[in-house]
């Protein structure tokens, strides 16, 4: 007991340094472009928000230790609460471009780094694959949400999708069910940030930001409408293979609901 509560109190100082170092970058922010109210609290309910959620999802997961591929992918999320910070103070005043494409433009190449960390040090753990993802997911939603202050609303669109299909997983249990590896999937995934990154820089012509933000999301629409297909045509199977065997659905289905529940709880 008294060394579960070691790792604990060790893996708890990973996430305060991760809260600290997100409100120096704050404040770092704050003091190069004087970032106004609207950035400081965003970036300040960010740095807390993924400080309890971390925190609570690590005494859940019972890791004995935060590992090098956690701490990158705290990085990445450190650099996704500036570009949030940015994104928000842009509602109410012009941040430098370029601070925010350089900042979201690391964030993207760091995405994949703590997968290979993970997997050359033997640390994987479906922790640390979820926070990745969550990180990913948020990253994109407020990009979204910049984007869409140019070219319209519907770039919402790309940026809620995910949470959308996690929604309608609570009410068919049957999304949960475990995907087979896809480099399509994985390849539209990382389309999404880079199509909304050349987006948001404004750099090219406003039909050319539209026409890449479009196929952003005809990409989007495609891959989740291949898996939805997919698991829907294998829950039929499925739930028959577990009712003959004498096991229920919800018993199969609920350990994916637990992993799923283990970071947004």
């Amino acid at each position: 007991m008294a060394l579960n509560n070691t790792f604990d109190a060790r893996l708890q100082q990973e996430t305060a340094v991760g809260a600290g170092v997100q409100i120096l970058l704050l404040a770092l922010l704050g003091s190069a472009i004087g970032m106004g109210p609207a950035g400081w609290l965003t970036g300040l309910v960010f740095a807390f928000a993924t400080w309890a959620v971390l925190s609570r999802a690590l005494h859940r997961s019972r890791l004995s230790s935060f590992g090098p591929a956690n701490r990158v992918t705290l990085g990445r999320a450190t650099l996704v609460g500036g570009v949030t910070a940015l994104v928000a103070d842009s509602f109410e005043s012009s941040p430098p471009v370029t601070l925010l494409v350089g900042l979201t433009a690391v964030a993207l190449l760091l995405d994949g780094v703590d997968g290979k960390v993970a997997r050359r040090t033997g640390t994987s753990s479906a922790l640390g694959a979820r926070f990745d993802m969550e990180v990913d997911a948020f990253l994109i939603l407020v990009l979204s949400v910049y984007v869409s202050t140019q070219l319209g609303p519907w770039v919402l669109l790309i940026g809620g999708m995910r949470y959308a299909f996690v929604a309608a997983a609570r009410v068919a249990p049957w999304l949960n069910a475990p995907l087979p590896p896809s480099f399509a999937r994985k390849t539209v995934a990382a389309l999404q940030g880079i199509c909304l990154l050349l987006a948001g820089a404004d750099l090219l012509p406003h039909t050319a930001n539209l026409g890449i933000v479009l196929l952003s999301l005809g990409s989007l629409v495609w891959s989740f409408g291949r898996d939805v297909l997919w698991l829907y045509g294998n829950s039929g199977s499925g739930a028959r293979a577990e009712s003959g065997s004498g096991v229920e659905e919800t018993g199969a289905v609920e350990p994916l609901l637990r992993e799923l529940e283990l970071a947004v709880r």
